[in-house]
């Protein structure tokens, strides 16, 4: 089973240079201890919150200070950026990091950033799927036109090729039921997060998608990694006393983002996303431990990490090591040594 790190909250109050310092640190302490991959978030025009907006000129940094350590995107935002642009540069870091890249794509949640960009959100998705062809086209190593809603081509051929054939990995976020339809019948891995689902919600949601995948007559059962908040601690009251602050604020700034994002056009359901918001905003620390996170000592995590690897049939779990920015530096790097010297060897 792949164990990663996903990368994206600024820790709070440092400047930017220390938020890349401490983002390459992780990264070193991944490649030297057995950690399988990194995967960047994607963040516009929030200096408080992340120094990600430049998620592929990150990558490419990762992979020249690394050997074995694959690189992922989680996620890139294909429609904010011409898909050939996207194309050009995830097949260069591909050659760079040796064949080393993983290709996660979405349309992100984040309206706020299409309007800045001047993009208009209620054409996200239609964007987000032609963006999306037109990668895989430039990928295949011919000449080819394209002529679709947003972008027109004409008789062209992508220069660097991905390294990896066909292709770098392709793996596609996924947040409502409908979409873990959607990826299935594409025929594509997924990554999920805990963010606006819980435990219960997102093993409906797998096996919904592992249907549609069978269905859809694709081989295999479909791949699923899933972003999961992770904090290691020395004792059990640590291990619940420490991250509570942390995990408390990541949740409620949700609720404010779910709510921020209502209105714009295809934002999905009105009705899910209120309903959506007001559970986000009414958790307990309680039901965040049971249902949203994996906190403990190395002997627990070892335990609710294999639940809820056996409970979802995970491909994959991607450490979220500091949501909500306000674990110390220490901290996060205590947590980690922890789960990768005590806890990874019993759950791969």
């Amino acid at each position: 089973m792949h164990f990663g790190l996903f990368i994206e909250e600024l820790r709070r109050g440092v400047d930017h240079a220390t938020g890349f310092g401490e983002t390459f640190e992780l990264v070193d302490v991944a490649e030297a201890s057995g950690v399988d991959g990194v995967w960047l978030g994607e963040i516009h025009f929030n200096p408080d919150r992340s120094v990600m907006s430049a998620q592929m000129v990150v990558a490419s940094s990762i992979a020249t200070r690394t050997k074995r350590l694959r690189v992922g995107t989680a996620i890139n935002v294909l429609p904010l950026s011409h898909p050939l642009r996207i194309a050009a540069e995830a097949a260069t870091v591909d050659h760079i990091s040796g064949g080393r890249l993983d290709f996660g794509v979405g349309r992100s949640g984040a309206a706020r950033s299409y309007k800045i960009y001047g993009v208009p959100y209620e054409e996200s998705q239609a964007r987000f799927l032609e963006a999306l062809d037109i990668v895989k086209k430039a990928w295949a190593g011919t000449r080819f036109s394209y002529h679709g809603r947003f972008w027109t081509i004409e008789e062209t051929s992508l220069s660097p090729h991905p390294l990896q054939q066909p292709h770098p990995p392709l793996r596609m976020a996924a947040t409502t039921p409908e979409t873990f339809l959607t990826v299935a019948k594409m025929g594509l891995a997924i990554f999920v997060g805990l963010r606006g689902m819980d435990i219960p919600e997102l093993r409906q949601c797998v096996a919904a998608y592992r249907k549609a995948w069978r269905e859809a007559g694709h081989a295999g059962r479909g791949s699923v990694y899933l972003r999961l908040p992770i904090f290691a601690g020395v004792t059990p009251t640590a291990a619940f006393d420490e991250p509570c602050q942390t995990i408390m604020y990541y949740f409620q700034r949700q609720a404010e983002l779910t709510r921020a994002g209502m209105g714009f056009g295809d934002s999905g359901d009105p009705r899910r996303r209120d309903a959506q918001t007001e559970r986000l905003a009414s958790l307990t620390y309680e039901q965040i431990l049971r249902t949203k996170v994996a906190f403990g000592t190395a002997a627990a995590l070892r335990e609710r990490l294999a639940e809820i690897r056996d409970e979802l049939g995970l491909d994959g779990i991607v450490a979220e090591l500091n949501p909500g920015g306000l674990l110390s530096r220490e901290q996060v790097l205590r947590s980690l040594r922890i789960v990768t010297s005590d806890v990874l060897s019993s759950i791969r």
